[in-house]
Formats: structure tokens, C-alpha cells, sequence
């Protein structure tokens, strides 16, 4: 999912950055990357990368096209993509992405679902 030169480009390339003194409440709506370090109410979706931090927390329902979670999520999580949690993630809710990395150590109180690539889902379809 992440690899270093990913996560790199990924924190390079950020759009909006809410750092570890920030708290925001309500609708969070984004086209670029997003990288959460601090506290975060309401809803987050962006069309890109969300990187959230091992001090992050979250009560929001997530979208994002990828993701790396390393803090504290209450509320359904819906990746597009790739999704890697690692071990000082906790997440309480349902997680939906086309591939999910957990590391040991991560905390999930909730429904884990990969879902099929739309296009390969497609093509399946008309073979059937």
C-alpha cells in the first residue's frame, strides 16, 4: 500500500494538514491528501490519500481513495483502495476497502470487508 517512497509523496504532496494542537468539528471535504495528527468530529472525504497519525483522533465517518490509519477512529471507515493499519491504530467501526494490511497490535472493534474492484467485478459479471 504505503511504501516509503509512497508515504513520502504522500506527506510531501498534502494538501491540508491538521496538526497535533488542532480540533475540528463537522464536514471535512478534500481533493487532495490529508494528513491527520491531531482531533477530528464529524465526517471526512477526501479523493485522495488520508494519512491519519499514531496521535490522531477521529469520530467521523471516513472516505478516502487510500489510507494509513495509526491512531484512534470511531465511526466507519470506506477506502477505495488500499488501506494499511498499523499497530498503534485502534478503530471502532466498519472498515470497507479492495485491500486491508493490519499489523499486529492494531485494535479493530468492528466488520472488515474487502470489496472486488468495480472493473474486475464487471468483467465478471458479463462472463457470467
Amino acid at each position: 500500500m504505503f511504501k516509503k517512497q509512497n508515504e513520502e509523496t504522500l506527506i510531501k504532496d498534502a494538501e491540508t494538514i491538521i496538526g497535533p494542537s488542532i480540533k475540528i468539528k463537522g464536514d471535512f471535504f478534500g481533493k487532495g491528501n490529508i494528513i491527520v495528527e491531531g482531533i477530528l468530529e464529524g465526517s471526512l472525504k477526501t479523493s485522495s490519500g488520508l494519512y491519519v497519525g499514531d496521535k490522531a483522533k477521529i469520530t467521523a465517518a471516513i472516505e478516502a481513495k487510500d489510507a494509513k490509519i495509526g491512531g484512534e477512529v470511531k465511526g466507519n471507515i470506506k477506502i477505495k483502495g488500499y488501506l494499511e493499519i498499523l499497530a498503534t491504530a485502534k478503530i471502532n467501526g466498519d472498515v470497507e476497502a479492495l485491500g486491508i494490511s493490519v499489523a499486529k497490535g492494531a485494535f479493530i472493534n468492528g466488520r472488515l470487508t474487502m470489496k472486488t474492484d468495480e472493473k474486475e467485478s464487471a468483467d465478471l459479471k458479463k462472463i457470467n
